[in-house]
């Protein structure tokens, strides 16, 4: 079972046409599911953000800790114990992934494979460098203006998002209903809120986690990536020498979603086919 974990924010609708070109490319053969951050999506009318009970016994549910527990709560309710898994982690996601495997090793991880991984030192990245200060301490001047835009009529939005996103020349059509969840003031309040903690939480790479479960872990760092910049793929790889550690040479950005889901798809089911098929 391939399963995605989301970047922030983390947004499953982002991942609409990756997850539809991994299931094609996989010749239709096994399902992909994919989770979004706890309060990161605009719930139906009919419901409440936190009416899950499962969600009500998570502390913090919204911070980094509790989504890393969301995640092990959702794979505990939904899939069986014996099911074998593909973890597919972006950016965040990738933090998230390495974390489950330390604390259920008995999860039937075959593969697990992690793409422009914020796994260290993301404060002292560019982007964190950035970042930090909006996220740590700035975040509640934005919740006005969200609040504002959130009485503006869809098509506005859609508009708007198109705006910010018009220097991207084959921009992802489908990504723009994930976005108009960003007009909510919940969903970024809970986004900036865990990605406050990301920048004070996220700190040393987990070398122990990784050295346990290299043979499945496969990394893909950015050439370009202002979240984890080259010179953590080069200390990486300096680290665990014999690791499936790769540097993209396509020039795909970070966030890849918005317009790069095929080609990150195509590449990802080349890596994990023999596993699958294996299994």
């Amino acid at each position: 079972l391939p399963c995605v974990l989301t970047g922030n924010p983390g947004i499953v609708g982002y991942y609409k046409t990756f997850m539809q070109a991994l299931y094609q490319t996989l010749d239709q053969k096994y399902p992909v599911w994919a989770v979004s951050h706890a309060g990161h999506c605009v719930p139906p009318d009919c419901m409440e953000m936190m009416e899950d009970t499962d969600l009500m016994e998570i502390e913090d549910v919204f911070g980094l800790n509790g989504q890393i527990e969301h995640k092990l709560a959702f794979l505990r309710h939904h899939v069986p114990r014996h099911m074998k898994l593909v973890l597919i982690g972006h950016s965040i996601g990738c933090h998230i992934i390495l974390e489950m495997m330390k604390r259920d090793p008995e999860l039937q991880v075959l593969k697990s494979v992690l793409l422009f991984p914020t796994i260290e030192r993301m404060a002292q990245s560019p982007q964190g460098k950035l970042m930090t200060p909006v996220l740590c301490r700035l975040r509640y001047a934005t919740y006005l203006p969200v609040f504002l835009l959130s009485f503006l009529p869809e098509s506005i939005k859609v508009s708007m998002v198109r705006m910010v996103l018009r220097g991207l020349q084959s921009l992802d059509e489908s990504t723009l209903p994930a976005s108009i969840n960003l007009f909510s003031v919940d969903c970024i309040a809970n986004a900036m809120y865990m990605g406050s903690q990301e920048m004070v939480q996220v700190l040393d790479r987990d070398n122990s986690t990784i050295k346990q479960n290299l043979d499945k872990l496969i990394f893909y760092y950015g050439a370009n990536d202002h979240w984890c910049p080259v010179q953590y793929y080069e200390d990486i790889k300096k680290d665990f020498p014999e690791g499936n550690i790769q540097l993209c040479d396509k020039g795909i950005r970070h966030a890849f979603v918005l317009d790069a889901g095929r080609e990150v798809a195509s590449m990802i089911a080349d890596w994990i086919q023999v596993d699958l098929d294996d299994s």
